[in-house]
């Protein structure tokens, strides 16, 4: 059973499920930089899902494998639903139980599940009943400082049947911010006999180093340093196989994959929300250049694809 998780994560680093971000395009392009890395999809819901088959959201490439669908819930059967529906393009279901935002939290969904490891390990179990695919966790350190619960939860979890599990080093009431507490993971990963992911903070080849040695874990998982930068996962996953660190791309590389990313969104949703949509990207694509902030204020109101490319050519004659 083992090995088929093994043979998932060999690249020891996975893309981390972002809502409205690690959508078929952003995938795609991680896919263009790193041919074996683990890919996430946004979070599903599988009450969503019960009413919409036909949705967007499940769109995949045969060169994204291995990928994982993550779907969050807390009705057994719709998750057992989901995970029957996803195994036809999935590698992987993963549940989510570490999502810290209010409306999901409300929902019982999320960081919610850990006050409930009952219903936690019912959903694993009932996922497990929908796939013959490896199921998957990913949770937090607890609620709060003081709920701490995640090596019996990670526990319990496997003893429900997970194969594998991702732990986002913060509380939930911590959301994103002070550090992540990478050598807590140890503690889970010395009590558990499968795969640990650590996820938080890693936005370097030295940051993942520095999180592998502390807590232990068997790979790395990466969401909100992959932006602007979709090369990371495979520059990370190169050094640990190699040794040898791959230059981050530098500003004009980091433009032409900024226009990149922006002509697939174009692509996959249309000229008009394809702009729109991307707006979220451009800070992270920009942030460090001259006048940045003045630059970003024009960009993110600009709806014209010509301007766009115009602003483009004028940041990289600014900066040469």
């Amino acid at each position: 059973m083992q090995n088929r998780v093994q043979e998932l994560i060999k690249s020891r680093v996975s893309l981390a499920p972002m809502a409205g971000i690690t959508d078929y395009v952003l995938r795609s392009l991680v896919r263009t930089y790193s041919s074996d890395a683990l890919l996430t999809t946004e979070m599903i819901s599988s009450e969503f899902l019960a009413q919409n088959v036909e949705t967007d959201i499940t769109k995949s490439d045969t060169n994204h494998h291995p990928i994982v669908y993550q779907i969050c819930g807390h009705k057994p059967h719709l998750m057992k639903f989901s995970a029957q529906y996803l195994s036809q393009f999935a590698d992987m279901i993963d549940i989510n139980m570490g999502c810290p935002v209010n409306k999901v939290v409300k929902g019982q969904d999320g960081s919610a599940l850990m006050r409930n490891p009952e219903l936690a390990a019912d959903l694993v179990m009932a996922v497990k009943d929908g796939t013959d695919k490896p199921v998957s966790v990913k949770f937090r350190l607890g609620y709060t400082q003081d709920e701490m619960n995640y090596v019996a939860f990670g526990q319990k979890m496997q003893e429900a049947g997970a194969e594998f599990i991702t732990i986002h080093a913060r509380t939930r009431a911590q959301f994103y911010s002070g550090n992540a507490d990478w050598k807590k993971i140890k503690v889970l990963k010395d009590n558990v006999d499968i795969p640990v992911f650590a996820n938080g903070d890693v936005v370097s080849i030295d940051s993942a180093i520095q999180c592998l040695e502390q807590s232990g874990a068997d790979g790395v998982a990466i969401g909100r340093g992959i932006l602007g930068d979709p090369t990371l996962i495979h520059r990370i996953a190169h050094y640990l196989k190699t040794g040898e660190r791959l230059l981050p791309p530098n500003l004009f590389e980091k433009l032409d994959i900024m226009k990149k990313h922006l002509d697939m969104e174009i692509q996959l949703r249309g000229e008009k929300v394809g702009i729109k949509f991307f707006r979220k990207l451009y800070p992270f694509y920009i942030s460090g250049i001259k006048n940045a902030s003045k630059i970003r204020g024009v960009l993110v109101l600009e709806e014209n694809y010509q301007k766009i490319l115009e602003i483009i050519d004028y940041i990289k004659n600014e900066q040469s």
